[in-house]
Order: structure tokens, then C-alpha cells, then sequence
């Protein structure tokens, strides 16, 4: 499975292997508090949350709990930030990608800071926090750090006493709300493109994992960035984060997180400002195995695309359509991977799999696999919780799946893997499209010609050929119908951080 973001390098391999970094298993948590024009803040009401390790469901610490007296302070800094005349509207292109360019290399520098803190929030495992989740954030930096300066207007012929041009310019205070599946790196989605853009932020983590946001506020102040481009107030959804979607001065909204709380976003956009809306929504994502693919290949890339983050990611392959020719032996491939797979202390290098992020999310995941034994669906492994540690779910894996059974049709969010026979292309293509969902799709043929029918016909925001969760900054993701609007990534992310300006110029006819 190709890495977020594009972590492995194109090129010939370094011949001396360096060795594995290594977790910060005592690191203290240094940033809990508010943070509002470079300065850190208790919350105005006085009241604190915990977060918990879900490895160990022990505390690690209190956060302030911001509300809406902090989020409207955190939206005045970041109006005085946007003024005209600021430091930051008087800052140059240039030199707003250079401030992007030192937080990449700050990131760099505390890189395993930043993956220790994340694998305590998330319970993902270090390496992968390290070798993905920071590569994508490092990367995502440098890519719009060089997009600060070309982002450019056009000139548009009309009359001939007329001049007529473009200007894209930036929209103002920018709101984000972030999910706790990828904390850090869904920050950076936005926080890059939002600041290459030249707007300034208010930044909501999820409650359940604001660790690294808060961190990141540390690093804005140290690069340089002025007080109130970057504000980040931790809290809940209900209270900050609805703060944030109805607030008359917020300009824009982006969110990651469940369809459910995205139609809430855009009913709070709708009724306050009309704030511009940003939504990268959930997932019920067809991998569609023809008969003719490379099988190695495709259980591999199946495998690592449902169960990747503890299968809680919104790209998860969820829905796996196997060609009826192979289907038997696929599915025999695919338990003895999941049986092999690792799950245990996400600190252990050897580790695959840690714990779901929370008891909610652990239960719902055990009830959907319920509804799976109940509805029909063979259960070929896994299927239960790991009594003696907490919040670990075996890797799980149902054969003999229908479209009509719940695990095949709702988002489970966990490591749990449905895999359905098909007979015809234009079957699997009507079935992989009766979802409400389009964020992305796989399909895996050796055929080129059925690659890209396929690729045409799939109504997803993102189809790959032949390998799995293959993201890059470079390349924009988001999904079609219920999935979410417009796009992150990409030269795409521009234009939900500007606004286009026309200016018209009628020319003087008299004679020079």
C-alpha cells in the first residue's frame, strides 16, 4: 500500500538501511491550554477535559475546554490578523511559503515528538504515525509552501476599451474542524493550503485527540507566524465546534468527520453567514477484484485497505467484490492475512494494530459484526473483542456478504472486512454505485481497457488502479454525493481558500 501522502521516495534506495526511531514512551505533555494570538489561554469558563490513551484507557491529561467566549476570541484575533495593513496582508507571497517552509522543517526536527503524541492520543501505531502521517504533514507543508507565490489571476479579452482581469484573493478568517482518526495530518490539509493562501484560522481538534494540534501551536509561534493567523481552540463539537459553523465571521468552514455532523456544518453554514463549506465526509468504498488481477497483489492491497489505522479511516475498502472464478481462493488468502496481523502495544515495532480510539466506537464496531453473524454473512475470523486489553477488536473477516446486510452497507469505521462475489462488470458496476457515499474506489485488472471502464463508470471522488490508498499532496481528494464537497490537496485545495475577484478597466479614448 502506497503511503499517505507519498512517503516512499521514487528513486534508487539508500544502501545503508537507517534504524527505526524509536517512541518518547515518558514524554510529558507540554501544551494543554487555549491557544489565541500566539499567547496560550485558559478557557474563559474555567472547565477542563481529559483525553485518554485508548491503549491503556488511562488519563493522560486535562485540555481547557474552550466554548463560544473562545471561540469568538480566537475569531477577533484572527480578524485583527486579516486586517488591512497587518503584518500578515503586508507579509509577500514569498515570504508567507518560506514561514510554511520552517514549519516543515520544525516538524521535521520534532518529528518524534509529534508521532509519540499522536500514538498516545490515537492508539495507531508510532510507525506509522512517523512514517505516514508525519511524512504526509512534512510534505503537504512543502507543496503549498511553494504554491505561496503562484497563485495567479487571468486576463480576459472583452471590449476594446476595456481591460479585464482576475484576482484571486484570500477569503478571510477560515474555520477547521479536524477528526480523530488522523488528527495532525487532516490539520495540515488544511492549515497549508488555508495559509498559502494568505486567510487566517480557527482551529477545533477532535476532543479526543488534541494533542498534536496543540503542539502545532507551539511550532507557529517559533517559526514566526503574527499573532491571530493561527489560533486553535480545543473543546467539543456541540459547544466550539457549532461556535465555529454559525459564527457571522468565520468566511469559511473545512471539516473531516462523519456525514452526520457534516449536513449539521452545512444547515449552521446556511443559516448564519453562508460561510463558504469544505466537507470531506464519510465512506462505503468498493475495491473491485477482476478475475484476471494479480491475486498477490490485490489481497495485499485489500488487506491493508480496510484494516490500515485500526480500519478507522473514511478511504477504508469496506466493501471488497471479488470476480465468482476466484472468489474461493481470495478469501482464503485474505484470513490467513488477517490471522497474521499483528495487534498489540502501538509503541511496539512490531505492532499492525492498536485499539479503536474510543468505548463508543469499539461498541458500535462489535455490534455491526453482530448484525453480520445474525444477517447471514460467514465469519471467516476474528469477530471478537481481545478480552484482556481494552479496546482491541481482532481483525475480522465475513465472506459470503450480500448488498442488503448492514456490514454492507453502513460505515463501520473498524477492522472488519466484506467480501462479495460478482458475476459481470456491469453488476458489480450497478452495485458498487448504490451507496449514498462516492468517496473512493479500487480496482484491481490486469486489462487495461476494463481498468478504465471501470474507472469512468465508478461515481467516486478518487478510483485507483491497481493499489490502494495511494494519496499525494499534489493530487486532490474528496468525494462525490454524500461524501462530502469540494476538494482537499492539490492545486484543486486553492480555490476553496480564494475568492475571485474581477476588475474592469475602461480605458481613456483619448488620444495618448
Amino acid at each position: 500500500m502506497a503511503a499517505l501522502n507519498g512517503a516512499v521516495e521514487n528513486g534508487q534506495p539508500d544502501r545503508k538501511v537507517p534504524p527505526l526511531p524509536r517512541p518518547l514512551r515518558s514524554l510529558e505533555v507540554k501544551y494543554t491550554k487555549i491557544f489565541i494570538n500566539n499567547e496560550w489561554h485558559e478557557s474563559t469558563s474555567g472547565k477542563k477535559f481529559p483525553t485518554y490513551n485508548p491503549s491503556t484507557l488511562e488519563k493522560i491529561c486535562d485540555i481547557e475546554e474552550g466554548d463560544k467566549p473562545d471561540v469568538d476570541n480566537a475569531v477577533e484575533a484572527a480578524k485583527t490578523a486579516f486586517q488591512r495593513g497587518s503584518p500578515w496582508r503586508q507579509m509577500d507571497a514569498l515570504s508567507r511559503g518560506r514561514l510554511l517552509h520552517k514549519l516543515a522543517d520544525l516538524l521535521e526536527r520534532d518529528r518524534v515528538i509529534l508521532a509519540t503524541l499522536e500514538t498516545m492520543d490515537t492508539g495507531k501505531p508510532f510507525l506509522q504515525a512517523y512514517f505516514i502521517d508525519l511524512e504526509g504533514c512534512i510534505k503537504t507543508l512543502r507543496y503549498y509552501a511553494g504554491w505561496a507565490d503562484k497563485i495567479q489571476g487571468r486576463t480576459i479579452p472583452v471590449d476594446e476599451n476595456f481591460v479585464c482581469f482576475t484576482r484571486h484573493e484570500p477569503m478571510g478568517v477560515c474555520g477547521a474542524i479536524t477528526p480523530w482518526n488522523f488528527p495532525l495530518l487532516m490539520l495540515v490539509w488544511k492549515m497549508a493550503p488555508a495559509l498559502c493562501c494568505g486567510n487566517t484560522l480557527v482551529i477545533k481538534p477532535a476532543e479526543q485527540t488534541p494533542l498534536t494540534s496543540l503542539y502545532i501551536g507551539s511550532l507557529i509561534k517559533e517559526v514566526g507566524f503574527p499573532p491571530g493567523v493561527v489560533n486553535i481552540v480545543p473543546g467539543y463539537g456541540p459547544t466550539a465546534g457549532a461556535a465555529i459553523s454559525t459564527h457571522h465571521s468565520i468566511d469559511k468552514i473545512a471539516f473531516t468527520g462523519s456525514t452526520k455532523v457534516g449536513k449539521l456544518i452545512k444547515e449552521a453554514a446556511s443559516k448564519s453567514n453562508l460561510k463558504r463549506v469544505t466537507l470531506e465526509l464519510g465512506g462505503k468504498n468498493p475495491c473491485i477484484v477482476c478475475a484476471d488481477a494479480d491475486l498477490d497483489l490485490a489481497v495485499e492491497c485489500a488487506h491493508q485497505g480496510v484494516f490500515f489505522n485500526q480500519g478507522q479511516c473514511c478511504t477504508a475498502a469496506s466493501r471488497v467484490f471479488v470476480e465468482e472464478q476466484i472468489y474461493p481462493e481470495f478469501v482464503k488468502r485474505s484470513v490467513e492475512y488477517a490471522k497474521k496481523r499483528l495487534v498489540g502495544d502501538p509503541f511496539d515495532a512490531r505492532t499492525e494494530q492498536g485499539p479503536q480510539i474510543d468505548q463508543k466506537q469499539f461498541d458500535k464496531i462489535l455490534e455491526l459484526i453482530e448484525s453480520g453473524k445474525k444477517e447471514g454473512a460467514k465469519l471467516e475470523c476474528g469477530g471478537l473483542a481481545i478480552e484482556d486489553r481494552g479496546l482491541f477488536i481482532k481483525p475480522t473477516v465475513f465472506s459470503e456478504v450480500t448488498d442488503n446486510m448492514r456490514i454492507a452497507k453502513e460505515e463501520i469505521f473498524g477492522p472488519v472486512q466484506p467480501i462479495m462475489k460478482f458475476k459481470s462488470i456491469e453488476e458489480v458496476i450497478r452495485r458498487a454505485n448504490s451507496t449514498e457515499y462516492g468517496l473512493t474506489a479500487a480496482v484491481f485488472t490486469k486489462n487495461l481497457d476494463r481498468a478504465l471502464i471501470l474507472a469512468s463508470a465508478l461515481q467516486s471522488g478518487t478510483v485507483w488502479i491497481n493499489c490502494y490508498n495511494a494519496l499525494y499532496a499534489q493530487a486532490p481528494f474528496g468525494g462525490f454525493k454524500m461524501s462530502g464537497n469540494g476538494r482537499e490537496l492539490g492545486e484543486y485545495a486553492l480555490a476553496e481558500y480564494t475568492e475571485v475577484k474581477t476588475v474592469t478597466i475602461k480605458l481613456s479614448q483619448k488620444s495618448p
